[in-house]
């Protein structure tokens, strides 16, 4: 019993120690990325000794925010981030519970169909989507922004398979004391799937938020764009430099790493219960 315990206790170190080294290995870019923000003009930021020693400035921030439209950018990409995600929300849920726990023709190929746009890469949607875009006149727009992000067949395969797990006999009980459809799915389903909801939304955060190929193609004009397609526009000119492309890096990257930071139990605990029957 000791030598397995002991193999055991070892097995969980090395496994420990396997998680910190990938952590670190991926820190590494991260920090880099906010040490040359920080590093005034004509710094050898390839360097580690010139990297980590002093000095340090502000004034690279402060550049990029006086000569870059970075607010009007972050706002359009805040904007679009949380309307595509709190609709994404709802429609997933919605259709979720019904391809869950209503009973309706065709119920089993609706799913299917829906799991199969998983199967169709972006790059096959954007010319068809750009054609769709343009007849009903919403290029340049916030329209042609957020409804592309909606269709998230992937959102509906997570809330179905948490909603399956659900037992019956909730549903059951609330039918006895007279609860209709609605009621059922308001204060049964919605209250126990909160942790997959919140893991669903940070995933449609961060991917509308670090979406470039659509904004990029659906949005021309500078007041529209969103920090991933502002951000090339804008450091195409410091080429040399990196200082000043990188703290622009580093203000577009900190609303997505705030949001994991603050909800990334939601995120693990709803992974943990969706696969949970």
């Amino acid at each position: 019993m000791a030598s397995v315990k002991k193999k055991t206790t070892t097995s969980r170190k090395l496994l420990h120690l396997f998680g910190y080294l990938f952590v670190f290995i991926w820190l590494i870019p991260v920090l880099w990325m906010f040490m040359t923000a920080l590093k005034p003009g004509g710094t050898a930021v390839t360097v580690i000794s010139e990297l980590v020693k002093a000095p340090f400035t502000l004034d690279n921030y402060s550049y990029v925010l006086n000569n870059a439209s970075i607010w009007r950018w972050t706002w359009n990409s805040l904007y679009v981030a949380i309307v595509t995600t709190v609709v994404t929300i709802v429609l997933t849920s919605l259709a979720a519970f019904a391809l869950s726990r209503l009973k309706f023709i065709g119920k089993n190929f609706i799913f299917w169909l829906i799991i199969g746009g998983l199967m169709v890469p972006v790059e096959a949607k954007i010319i068809p989507l750009f054609q769709i875009m343009m007849d009903f006149g919403l290029i340049n727009s916030y329209s042609a922004l957020i409804l592309p992000g909606l269709a998230a067949p992937l959102g509906v395969f997570i809330m179905k398979q948490f909603y399956d797990g659900i037992p019956n006999e909730l549903v059951e009980a609330a039918k006895i004391d007279g609860a209709g459809t609605l009621r059922i799915f308001w204060s049964i389903f919605l209250p126990l799937s909160r942790s997959s909801m919140a893991a669903l939304g940070i995933f449609t955060f961060i991917t509308s938020w670090n979406n470039f190929l659509w904004p990029f193609l659906a949005v021309n004009e500078e007041k529209m764009m969103t920090l991933p397609v502002g951000i090339p526009t804008f450091q195409s000119a410091y080429t040399a430099e990196l200082m000043i492309p990188m703290a622009a890096n580093v203000l577009a990257s900190l609303p997505a790493i705030i949001v994991f930071i603050f909800f990334q139990k939601h995120i693990i605990k709803g992974i943990t219960m969706t696969g949970i029957k």
